[in-house]
């Protein structure tokens, strides 16, 4: 028979309720429990003959949520040493371990990673709790909860059960808003009422848990997205007569961004200015030192800096805004002419462009002139070299996510003459823009034998 709550509370979750096993009913009454009394006055105790299992629901849900084997654990606060609860049982039908501690020293203390709930016993309210508080049981003079605040900052993990008389229904109710589970008063509390109401407030807690997990990975996610955006802009190209695409793969290893990034953008003089880089390290420290490298990038190539300026005032921003000295970053600029026939290209310590011209093998372009990456040498110079790309012509920027994967089962790495041969085969097959690349790193993560380490972005100008 269910055993009867006079209020109407959320002790029970209405999807998770299953019969009240009987023998925590019949053993309920402990000698000196808290609403103890006569057995024929708790409809609860009469009914089927005792039994020491649960509800076969109930086993199925302690299957399901992973119930540790050692069963559960209750940790009791209470400024009465003396004070006792009746038995409780677990979903399995064990007996629920008791802790008592009389104040929140002692809990501190006794709060180890076995104990599953904390049920605090709260004294009855005096007229002069308004205005006098012991020490250690509130933040402040009058909060009435305030120990009950004490108990959830120091167990943000644990489920808290309050335990009240029924004249203070609207200081039980306000625990419940500060962040308790739940409530009970000690006129109705027994030992079936009690288990149950540890066991959900258990489970309440754990999914609360869950879902605060399940909300800071959507942030994580929009954060990384943001991110994201902000490293792999849109192109700006209104009014030109090249063909952009890009691909981005980040590394599947890890669970955050890299720093690779890019940027293209036209300026007035027609000039058609891109670049790649890539920041060392991943995570979204290194993501948003790459975000701002791309945004200063543009900045300054709006405002008429090009080469060797362009990069030592890029060398700058990254010397500021890194998080240690040792973070650096690569990069490559090209700068091609508003007839689309040469380029400028500088290098910081970053591979060399693929150049493939009309009929002819691509080709990777020099890197002999190329200076060291942004941050290494405080006094560091990038020369900038002029390249002849003709009428008619495909250049293809990449990071080095996408030549140092392996070759099989050995250490070999793809490199610079590897990934050149791979592109020349799709080019032959006669993919252009994005069906080249999304091939092409396809073809790169096969060689790997699985997913890349590092992130990989690339992107191709086309002019035909």
């Amino acid at each position: 028979m269910p055993v009867p709550v006079p209020h109407q509370r959320t002790v029970v979750l209405p999807h998770q309720a299953g019969p009240v096993d009987d023998a925590c009913a019949d053993t309920a009454q402990v000698a000196g429990a808290p609403g103890a009394g006569d057995a024929t006055a708790h409809p609860a105790s009469q009914g089927s003959p005792a039994s020491d299992q649960p509800h076969p629901a109930e086993q199925r849900l302690s299957a399901d949520h992973g119930t540790p084997h050692q069963g559960l654990t209750l940790l009791l606060i209470g400024e009465d040493p003396n004070s006792h609860v009746p038995d409780m049982w677990d979903w399995a039908g064990r007996k629920v371990r008791l802790r008592t501690a009389r104040n929140l020293t002692e809990a501190e203390r006794l709060l180890t990673d076995d104990v599953h709930c904390i049920l605090l016993d709260l004294p009855p309210r005096r007229p002069h709790d308004r205005t006098e508080r012991a020490p250690g049981h509130g933040d402040a003079p009058g909060d009435e909860l305030g120990m009950l605040r004490d108990v959830l900052r120091m167990a943000t993990s644990h489920a808290v059960l309050v335990l009240t008389y029924e004249t203070d229904a609207e200081r039980a109710a306000d625990a419940v808003r500060v962040g308790a589970q739940d409530y009970l008063f000690r006129d109705e509390l027994d030992g079936a009422v009690l288990s149950r109401a540890v066991r959900y407030a258990v489970e309440r807690k754990r999914a609360d848990l869950a879902q605060r997990q399940l909300t800071e990975s959507r942030m994580l996610a929009q954060e990384n997205a943001r991110l994201e955006r902000g490293l792999l802009p849109t192109p700006l190209l209104d009014g030109s007569d090249l063909r952009f695409a890009a691909c981005y793969r980040p590394g599947r290893s890890r669970a955050l961004l890299g720093g690779d990034f890019y940027d293209t953008v036209r300026t007035p003089d027609g000039t058609v200015h891109a670049m790649i880089g890539d920041v060392c390290g991943h995570g979204p420290d290194e993501a948003a030192l790459g975000v701002e490298l791309r945004i200063a990038w543009r900045a300054l190539t709006f405002a008429g800096l090009s080469g060797d300026e362009l990069l030592a005032t890029l060398q700058k921003v990254l010397e500021h805004e890194r998080a240690d000295d040792e973070i650096f970053a690569t990069l490559c600029t090209v700068d091609i002419s508003a007839d689309g026939r040469r380029a400028g290209l500088c290098l910081a310590g970053h591979p060399a462009p693929l150049l493939a011209q009309a009929g002819e093998r691509p080709q990777l372009l020099p890197y002999e002139f190329g200076g060291p990456a942004l941050g290494l040498l405080p006094h560091a110079r990038w020369p900038r070299r002029q390249v002849e790309l003709g009428g008619s012509w495909s250049l293809m920027m990449y990071t080095d996510g996408l030549i140092e994967g392996r070759i099989g089962k050995g250490n070999q790495r793809l490199g610079q003459e590897g990934m050149t041969e791979l592109v020349s085969r799709q080019m032959a097959a006669g993919l252009t823009g994005e069906e080249l690349l999304d091939a092409s790193v396809r073809e790169v993560r096969d060689l790997n034998g699985g997913e890349l380490t590092d992130d990989v972005a690339v992107l191709l100008l086309d002019r035909r």
